[in-house]
């Protein structure tokens, strides 16, 4: 008698973006002269596997399975649609031309974490380069810009958890585009205390002072600015509770980088908006 049990299960997505999906797959393997029937997967079922892991972070041994094909393959299936997917995402003049091209008040600006596994990679001075001291894990570092309502418009890639926000901001060159979208156009990016002394464009919390006392003035502020995190975790939070995957990474943590993108790109595609 059988052990196994077979059930039917609803994906949580719309058709019209796992059929998306699909198309750019079939479009990369024409471009990459791949013979019909030669697949184990067609470019649907290929389709499906990419948005289950993404969707419920479902194990690859597990979607190998229920696809009858190696594990090996179902790998190379999910890498073939991360790259598929995140080729999509906007680069970050893009993504700020759309800014401006909706007349936006101001744009957001936070981090979130994203969970790996264990992982040995020595960083300067010896130091675990991917352990967060923060955190107390292995973890890699996304930046989010965010719309004012907290849509997430463009992710950064990936940086070691050990990082400080600051200076994973500079290395995507952020600093100085935000402080220069803000000169031009009076559009300032909102952050929280992390992001302090980056420049005029950014708004942020003020410090009590060593000693002293915030006037009254500066502790109205800091009432106003400090409900802002909520809005920009919003943006966060839309790519964490809607894609499990982005919860913890299995794979290797430079892979979060095509990951992120990927999660934007289906993210714009199921809530058909962009900015």
């Amino acid at each position: 008698m059988s052990t196994s049990v077979t059930y039917t299960a609803v994906l949580d997505v719309k058709r019209s973006t796992a059929e998306h999906l699909a198309g750019l797959l079939r479009g990369h393997r024409i471009a990459a002269g791949t013979r019909k029937r030669r697949r184990a997967l067609g470019c649907f079922k290929q389709a499906v596997l990419v948005l289950r892991w993404f969707l419920g972070g479902t194990r690859l041994a597990q979607l190998a399975r229920d696809n009858g094909v190696s594990v090996s393959t179902a790998y190379r299936c999910l890498h073939e649609g991360l790259t598929v997917l995140a080729a999509g995402a906007p680069d970050p003049a893009t993504a700020l031309d759309r800014a401006k091209a909706a007349g936006l008040t101001h744009l957001n600006l936070d981090d979130t974490v994203i969970r790996t596994d264990r992982v040995a990679a020595p960083g300067p001075g010896g130091a675990d380069l991917w352990w967060s001291g923060k955190h107390q894990h292995h973890d890699g570092n996304v930046q989010v810009i965010a719309t004012p309502d907290g849509w997430p418009i463009w992710v950064t890639p990936v940086r070691p958890g050990r990082e400080h926000d600051t200076t994973g901001a500079r290395h995507h060159g952020l600093i100085d585009a935000l402080n220069r979208i803000a000169a031009e156009l009076d559009m300032p990016t909102l952050v929280d205390l992390g992001y302090e002394n980056a420049g005029d464009g950014f708004r942020h919390p003020h410090k009590k002072p060593a000693g002293g006392e915030l006037t009254e003035a500066q502790q109205t502020y800091n009432k106003v600015i400090r409900g802002i995190p909520g809005v920009c975790e919003r943006a966060n939070s839309l790519l964490k509770t809607t894609f499990k995957a982005l919860r913890r990474v299995s794979l290797d943590p430079s892979r979060i980088t095509k990951i992120a993108a990927a999660a934007l790109v289906l993210l714009q595609l199921e809530y058909d908006r962009t900015t």
